[in-house]
């Protein structure tokens, strides 16, 4: 069956209910018929204007809050490209046709972002219903001071709410830049590991609590040698880094004295039963031999290692993977299994933020990570590393952390 084509300017005029088009500088870019209609401006009168010179406050209500907060929510949907449904809202509107008379109105609105393609929030839909006269309804007319004047009480539960969500707001970006700064700190720095190429990664969820769990790690080993480690902590913000940092502390000193990374792993999920969190977290480590030109591995949990071939092939390193930290009752040996690699090849070590989506199976997601992988494998690690997050993360930025290391064989 053929698809219609769709006039989705035409759709949005006729949408129902008071919808506006506004840019990230909050100037109007087009209103809905039925905002037009119910504000009682022309379309020329809104568009190109900033919204709060075509809808100035109240001057006469030294208590109005109307305009700070609407303007302080779609500021933050411009950031943060996150929905946001705003408390009960009181906004004035200067009548018309008397200059200087105000008139009493309540609103509930709706802030929501439009991404462009250059993942930055090119517009926010400012969806409004008025709901003075359900207030009303529910108390006493405008102007009538007698009994308890239940739409008050509405309104100052509203307001009461809205400075409740703001103050979750400031403690939520306060505590996600006090979780990164401790991420940060605790994750070594992106600086070769002996003489060979090396790139690292870490990319936090973007306007999400869920930061801080992941980690990467590299450790000179004796020889020719060196351990390289991904993990991720079932958790997020301040809890899950310092519970990241117990656990990358601990697989780097297991990993310089353990015969491989089977026996590293069983020494690390032994010490995370006594650790608070970190049941459940998953880590995948390699130990890459270039002497020998063999990679051996183990994981627990975490998202297969990939192997770019020279000849363009990609190789996950499946065949030793065991149950996450702290999921069996009893100690038992972890597997571990080896591959051999030609000069030239690429390990790619990552987190599951880099493959998996909540609506489609994991193979899909590593399968657009072998793609990619192809597509780029000409290119050193840093270049690919960037090219890799750039394929695979959203445009608009994920909503899990990611960490990611690539190592030139």
């Amino acid at each position: 069956m053929r698809r219609p084509q769709i006039d989705y300017e035409a759709v949005f005029r006729a949408l129902p209910g008071m919808v506006a088009l506004l840019d990230p500088d909050l100037v109007y870019a087009d209103a809905n018929e039925d905002f037009l209609r119910l504000a009682g401006r022309t379309r020329e009168e809104l568009v190109g204007r900033y919204i709060f010179d075509v809808f100035p406050e109240n001057p006469n209500d030294p208590a109005a809050a109307g305009m700070h907060e609407t303007r302080m929510s779609m500021l933050r949907v411009a950031a943060t490209g996150e929905r946001e449904t705003m408390a009960l809202l009181r906004y004035d509107i200067e009548d018309r046709e008397r200059p200087g008379r105000w008139t009493e109105h309540f609103w509930s609105p709706v802030n929501a972002p439009v991404i462009g393609p250059d993942g930055e929030v090119a517009l926010i839909v400012h969806r409004v219903e008025e709901v003075t006269e359900l207030v009303r309804a529910r108390g006493v007319p405008a102007g009538d001071s007698a009994a308890g004047v239940p739409e008050v009480e509405v309104y100052t539960r509203a307001r009461e709410l809205q400075e409740v969500n703001e103050r979750l707001r400031r403690t939520h970006a306060r505590d996600r830049e006090v979780a990164l700064a401790l991420q940060a700190a605790m994750l070594p720095a992106p600086t070769p590991v002996g003489h060979h190429r090396t790139a690292v990664r870490y990319q936090p969820a973007v306007g999400s609590l869920n930061v801080c769990g992941d980690w990467y790690d590299l450790v000179d080993l004796p020889g020719d040698r060196i351990a390289v480690a991904v993990g991720d902590v079932v958790g997020h913000g301040l809890e899950a880094a310092c519970v990241m940092g117990q656990l990358r502390s601990a697989l780097s000193a297991a990993a310089r004295v353990a015969d491989g990374p089977a026996q590293a792993l069983e020494a690390l999920g032994l010490y995370a039963r006594h650790v608070q969190g970190a049941e459940s977290s998953t880590v995948v480590t390699t130990f890459i031999d270039w002497a020998a030109r063999t990679i051996t591995y183990s994981s627990a949990g975490h998202p297969p290692p990939a192997l770019l071939h020279q000849n363009g092939t990609v190789t996950f390193l499946d065949q030793a993977t065991d149950p996450p930290l702290g999921a069996r009752p009893e100690h038992v040996p972890r597997p571990q299994a080896g591959v051999a690699f030609a000069e030239g090849a690429m390990l790619v070590l990552y987190t599951d933020g880099l493959i998996e989506r909540r609506d489609e199976d994991i193979d899909v997601g590593l399968a657009r990570l072998a793609e990619s992988l192809v597509r780029h494998g000409s290119v050193g690690p840093e270049v690919l590393a960037d090219a890799l997050l750039a394929d695979l993360l959203p445009a608009s930025g994920s909503t899990d952390d990611t960490a990611l290391v690539i190592v030139r064989l």
